[in-house]
């Protein structure tokens, strides 16, 4: 899904699940083939990121998919995935080609991974704490 909002921001944002083993893994997947460092991050349990879903309706205590936001737009679920390796280095950006399924049927995909995901990779107690090198790329 797709949204055209104002974010009042041209920069390109990953709004991950900060608790999730899975998305703290891809976080640190993406910023070693974003070289150019032109993705930002922020935990949607954070207060950023709180304030993003806030903005662009979306709900506040479901976690079930990460949001990428691309200046006035954001995507959720297999979209925003896709729209995320667009912005990776070398052939990562391929994967993007396959925004050519049914979103219906990416999206299955991406739910299935979803909600099992504490189950098969687990969960922290707390929301990730980059690195002082790292902390530039995250929104407090």
């Amino acid at each position: 899904m797709s949204q055209s909002i104002h974010s009042g921001t041209h920069e390109k944002i990953v709004l991950f699940d900060g608790v999730c083993n899975l998305c703290n893994g891809v976080v640190q997947f993406v910023i070693k083939r974003n070289k150019h460092a032109t993705l930002r991050f922020a935990a949607l349990q954070s207060e950023t990121g709180q304030a993003f879903l806030k903005q662009f309706n979306l709900p506040t205590d479901s976690f079930e998919s990460f949001v990428f936001i691309s200046g006035n737009t954001y995507f959720t679920k297999s979209t925003a995935a896709l729209q995320l390796t667009r912005h990776l280095d070398g052939s990562w950006r391929l994967l993007y080609g396959l925004i050519i399924f049914p979103r219906f049927l990416r999206d299955w995909v991406y739910s299935l991974v979803a909600k099992s995901r504490y189950k098969v990779f687990g969960r922290t107690d707390s929301c990730m704490v980059p690195t002082p090198e790292l902390r530039s790329r995250f929104l407090v």
